[in-house]
């Protein structure tokens, strides 16, 4: 694995534990897409550090269990506001 790809891993690992963020929100600020941030969460730091690879997981399953109350939330949110406009 190429060195630059290694950091990138270990600093969206970082940055998940610390900030609990979602995969999403992940590839925004490091400008790179779900898809590869799943990749690099999910294999390539399982293969760097096993150990902070299950933290990681652990916010990951955390966001996964959740998103559903966040969706209702947004949802909900989305409604209140086209009520006030009208």
């Amino acid at each position: 694995m190429k060195d630059y790809i290694e950091e990138r891993v270990l600093e969206l690992a970082k940055y998940i534990l610390d900030t609990k963020a979602t995969v999403r929100a992940a590839a925004i600020k490091f400008r790179v897409s779900k898809s590869t941030v799943h990749k690099d969460i999910t294999e390539r730091l399982m293969e760097l550090n096993p150990a902070l690879a299950h933290q990681v997981k652990a916010v990951l399953e955390g966001n996964k269990a959740e998103r559903h109350i966040r969706g209702g939330l947004a949802t909900k949110e989305k409604y209140l506001h086209n009520a006030v406009k009208k």
